[in-house]
């Protein structure tokens, strides 16, 4: 029973630099991408009620009101589903928020980065900071209670301090959701392409720290190594991947996990746009590789991995089979015991790569 979907909107009105996601500034062919997307639904979706559906991209906030309730009316929601769709501050108003509140939307994750100005600019961000706040402040009136706000550390020309400061600006719009992830720059972005810009691991290393002390300090929980939510906040959909659950995904490029099976769909949007329902490739998932993915899921969250839930599941006995590990990394305090299992300590998710990796056959 697959009760979680992710919807990929692949269009932009304009890439940003640090960005390497498949996405197309083209949205000539968006209503055709729309039909696309409802035939792939409906071939694949099985009917079971979702518990949580997310719409992302791209921009999905380039979509009409419109266009989101074809997509939506081809799936069996409640009044429990969490439904979430990504949003530029620059593309909303109040009339457009309080639309997305009607149809059943019920959590917003804005796309902020920085509340900067210069820096946004040299991101080739489309808002300002003040449309930001009008986003947040519009969406309030509009009946939201449950927002999120992304930001981007180690940004070109960006201090700790500045960064500091962000979060303790967003702290004080009283929204309970912010996710943070660490400037990587990959083949295909503009920063890796065309400018010489480097990112520094030991200043992102102190702006993460940074931000998990500004963040907790001020009644948040760090729920996900990313992540920062007050209480009964958390990402539902976020929480079924990092549980390692199955969940579908419609739409270019998108990837899904089912019947122990990870598959992907096209990149190439007209390659889609042919045949929506033929996946590029498609890998089942072994014994050996669900249990790394278990432990490699489990241990982003910060309350770290249930090891009575994976001798259960795997017929193992984790602390004997990963015992010199485990040792090790307890030794050097970068893994802790708890009541349940074993988790990542703070200075134990910024070597958590070099850590998991040796849990990995």
């Amino acid at each position: 029973m697959v009760q979680s979907a992710y919807i990929h909107i692949p269009f932009c009105k304009s890439k940003c630099h640090y960005c390497s996601f498949v996405s197309y500034t083209d949205t000539g062919l968006k209503d055709e991408y729309i039909k696309a997307l409802i035939n792939e639904i409906k071939y694949y979706y099985e009917g079971d009620v979702l518990k949580t559906l997310y719409f992302g991209g791209g921009t999905p906030s380039l979509l009409s009101i419109s266009d989101f309730q074809k997509v939506m009316r081809n799936f069996k929601v409640s009044t429990q589903t969490e439904i979430t769709v990504e949003l530029n501050p620059d593309d909303v108003d109040y009339d457009y928020l309080r639309s997305l509140y009607d149809i059943g939307i019920n959590r917003l994750s804005f796309g902020c980065q920085t509340f900067n100005d210069d820096i946004l600019k040299i991101i080739n961000r489309r808002h300002t900071s003040k449309q930001v706040l009008d986003a947040v402040e519009f969406s309030k009136k509009a009946g939201f209670e449950n927002i999120s706000l992304d930001f981007i550390y180690g940004l070109p020309e960006q201090s700790c301090e500045m960064f500091t400061g962000d979060l303790e600006k967003a702290v004080k719009l009283d929204i309970p959701h912010i996710s943070l992830y660490g400037l990587t720059l990959e083949k295909g972005c503009y920063f890796y392409e065309y400018c010489n810009f480097e990112t520094d691991d030991d200043e992102q290393a102190q702006m993460y720290l940074s931000a998990v002390e500004t963040l907790t300090n001020n009644g948040f929980e760090h729920y996900e190594i990313s992540n920062f939510a007050k209480p009964d906040y958390y990402s539902r959909h976020n929480m079924n991947y990092w549980d390692n659950g199955e969940y579908y995904g419609f739409g270019v490029a998108a990837h899904g996990y089912k019947n122990r099976a990870r598959y992907g769909n096209k990149t190439d949007l007209k390659e889609y746009l042919e045949n929506p329902t033929e996946h590029e490739g498609e890998k089942f998932v072994t014994d050996t590789q669900m249990l790394e993915e278990e432990i490699f899921l489990g241990f982003r969250r910060m309350s770290g991995i249930d090891v009575s839930q994976i001798n259960a599941k795997f017929n193992i006995d984790f602390d004997e089979e990963y015992n010199e590990i485990l040792k090790k990394y307890e030794g050097m305090k970068l893994l802790v015991k708890t009541p349940n299992g074993y988790a990542l300590t703070t200075n134990g998710i910024l070597v958590s790569n070099v850590i998991l990796a040796d849990f990995l056959s």
